[in-house]
């Protein structure tokens, strides 16, 4: 049985379905959720599962990122996962951190990678007049938001759409597409997956 971590930043709800899929035959289990942010909703989510969580708030480093990543991996390697979800884990993490979990880390992201990498996804799919918007999940490297693809999910983008309209349609996706590539994945299918 793999063993999962996820990191959050908000309400986590990519978080939640993950751990909702994470039963049965599923090759996986959630062990540890953790946050920048001691008030992420997610946190609260978690530990209503029954999962163990844990918060380094990201602000009194002020701006050190490799002593918060200390921090945080000395947390996370506590728990000894196997994989290492992203899921709206708003922190860039340096080269070091995601080399230590290299080949095991996935991360969710708003857009139909390569288009649109870092923030504002929707605005800009609209701005560019898109005609087709979604979701990836990727591994993570190095580079912001641009590791091998495993899977996406795309959404038709209708007249009259706007950002807030639009990031609604994506993110009923990614809580379909995020747990169907986790189960993959942990299962050691790395092959793309596309809704």
């Amino acid at each position: 049985m793999k063993r999962v971590a996820i990191l959050v930043s908000g309400g986590g709800s990519n978080m939640v379905r993950l751990v909702e899929s994470m039963t049965g035959d599923h090759p996986a289990r959630a062990v540890l959720v953790g946050s920048n942010d001691p008030q992420a909703g997610g946190l609260v989510k978690a530990a209503e599962m029954g999962i163990e969580t844990f918060a380094v708030d990201h602000r009194p480093f002020k701006g050190d990122r490799p002593a918060f990543e200390a921090a945080l991996r000395e947390k996370i390697d506590a728990a000894q996962p196997d994989i290492l979800c992203l899921a709206g884990f708003m922190r860039i993490l340096t080269a070091g951190f995601i080399q230590a979990y290299e080949g095991r880390m996935l991360n969710i992201h708003p857009s139909l990678l390569p288009k649109y990498k870092g923030l504002h996804t929707h605005a800009r799919a609209l701005e560019a007049g898109d005609q087709w918007h979604g979701c990836t999940v990727h591994e993570v490297t190095a580079e912001l938001d641009d590791g091998p693809i495993l899977g996406q999910a795309r959404v038709p983008v209708e007249p009259g759409d706007t950002p807030e309209t639009l990031a609604a349609r994506v993110l009923t996706m990614e809580h379909l597409l995020y747990p169907a590539v986790l189960r993959r994945f942990a299962a050691g299918d790395r092959s793309r997956l596309d809704l």
